[in-house]
């Protein structure tokens, strides 16, 4: 590692987009900000899209500022995004319209007309995966049943990051790690699930090749690597392409102490990597997911709705004139009553944008608690929601693993609020280690260096995780406390 390789990592989240330049040189990683920029739903009529093009145009001043800050000297780009939701083209490789937003209320009762046709059971026995109405095949099958005469046009089926490497390259494939959030993979067979693609009659010629987690996709087109001012010999790489799947690469862990992770963000995705999918009647039970990770892992883990109450309390206010910054309202937060009511985040009524705080105090009105009134308590209430959710989903891993967790990994922006990591170390009696703050672009950055033989191994390069970021511990205290409010948000749960 003598001679520093740079490194272009673009990563998109549900709120906002970054392109982040990574450097490895002297056996250390160095993160440089090429830019950043607002992503969101965009409404049009009832519908909610994605600002697509914004995306493409905004990605691409990143990889272009992040390439002349080393003379155009890269040795790879990677991309990854949320996961589940998709483009389809047409004839000509035309983009038939702008991809939905996992939001978009199309899927509202989706269960109610999906699983007459294929069970629940039957979907979770071919493909391990978590059930929410925002899945790929939940979206699917609603615009069949819906009569949408996209899917009769429909020539190719791409999730968001395939989409944009197919611009960059050419090439059209879908990666593996993204691949399976769609519910239309089956692990056991290892490729699309053409028994779930039938029996929904969905038409299965859309689906391309799935690659590898680190697939080398090959140079940019002529015209793109003009526009990025890089060489013709620059190679795009598909990292883990779902965000989540980038983020538990960076998890600094090591090989001989059990532990779990929480990517904490907008979504709270928490769960454990395993070498094979677990799909039983614990884990339907459950409702957990098996998702793709790098090296041909999987990440057995749970969605959750994270810090999205939080991030829409705070746009509410701020529309009616009070401006809070997230460190003010965790500030008040931790100035707050502790455990004043209890809520359930994962509660159906939280999940679609709206006035946050009103429902919140809705949902503890209906469950005979005390509503929460002033900023402060509400995002206490959120918090500590969050992190007894966390308790639960823990114990849940660990029934299905037979495995005692000796310590939680938190990567993601929700690091830095560190009431909620000292939260979640007093609810789950866990050791809570906090960092880093990219894990994403740092997970995209990791899996290039692997793909390009810079480091031997997905171990290789947490061992550079470790060496090149400071993490914070948080322990356990006085867990005994939220004995009482846990019994109490479990009985909420039903």
């Amino acid at each position: 590692m003598n001679k520093p390789a740079h490194f272009a990592a673009v990563d998109l989240g549900a709120s906002s987009g970054r392109v982040l330049l990574g450097t490895i040189a002297d056996d250390k990683l160095t993160l440089a900000e090429a830019n950043r920029f607002y992503n969101g739903a965009v409404r049009i009529i009832d519908e909610l899209h994605w600002p697509i093009l914004y995306l493409w145009h905004e990605m691409k001043q990143g990889v272009l500022q992040a390439a002349r800050q080393v003379e155009g000297n890269l040795s790879g780009i990677g991309l990854d995004t949320w996961g589940v939701d998709f483009a389809l083209l047409g004839k000509g490789d035309i983009l038939l319209g702008a991809p939905f937003n996992y939001r978009d209320p199309r899927t509202n009762g989706i269960y109610e007309r999906a699983f007459p046709i294929v069970s629940r059971e039957e979907i979770f026995e071919n493909s391990g995966i978590q059930f929410m109405q925002l899945n790929s095949i939940f979206q699917l099958v609603a615009m069949k049943l819906d009569g949408s005469p996209l899917l009769d046009w429909a020539e190719t089926f791409l999730m968001i990051p395939d989409l944009f490497n197919f611009w960059f390259t050419g090439q059209k494939v879908v990666e593996f790690s993204n691949a399976t959030t769609t519910q239309l993979y089956d692990p056991r067979a290892g490729g699309w699930s053409t028994k779930l693609i039938e029996k929904f009659n969905l038409p299965g010629k859309i689906f391309p090749k799935i690659v590898p987690s680190g697939t080398v996709l090959g140079p940019l087109l002529d015209h793109v690597a003009e526009e990025l001012k890089v060489g013709p010999d620059v190679p795009l790489i598909a990292p883990a392409t779902h965000d989540t799947g980038s983020a538990v690469a960076a998890v600094p862990a090591s090989k001989d102490k059990p532990w779990a992770y929480i990517s904490s963000g907008t979504w709270s995705l928490m769960g454990v990597e395993v070498d094979h999918p677990i799909i039983n009647a614990d884990s339907l039970k459950y409702n957990f997911t098996n998702e793709g990770g790098v090296n041909g892992t999987f990440r057995f883990l749970k969605n959750i709705m994270g810090l999205w109450l939080v991030q829409e309390c705070r746009r509410v206010w701020q529309q009616a004139g009070q401006e809070y910054s997230f460190g003010q309202l965790a500030e008040m937060a931790g100035n707050a009553k502790p455990f004043a009511a209890v809520i359930d985040p994962d509660n159906a009524g939280f999940f679609q944008p709206g006035d946050m705080p009103a429902r919140i105090r809705e949902y503890c009105t209906n469950s005979k608690q005390t509503p929460p009134q002033d900023p402060g308590q509400v995002i206490r209430v959120c918090l500590e929601g969050l992190a007894m959710t966390y308790r639960l989903t823990l114990e849940q891993v660990e029934a299905c693993t037979k495995e005692r967790v000796e310590v939680i990994h938190v990567v993601g922006g929700g690091t830095q609020n560190k009431l909620l990591c000292q939260m979640t170390a007093d609810a789950t009696g866990r050791k809570v280690v906090a960092g880093p703050v990219e894990a994403t672009a740092i997970g995209n950055i990791a899996v290039q260096a692997v793909a390009t033989r810079l480091l031997p191994d997905i171990w290789a390069a947490r061992e550079l995780v470790r060496r090149s970021f400071d993490v914070v511990n948080y322990e356990p205290q006085n867990t005994a406390a939220w004995n009482a409010p846990y019994k109490r948000f479990v009985e909420l749960r039903g």
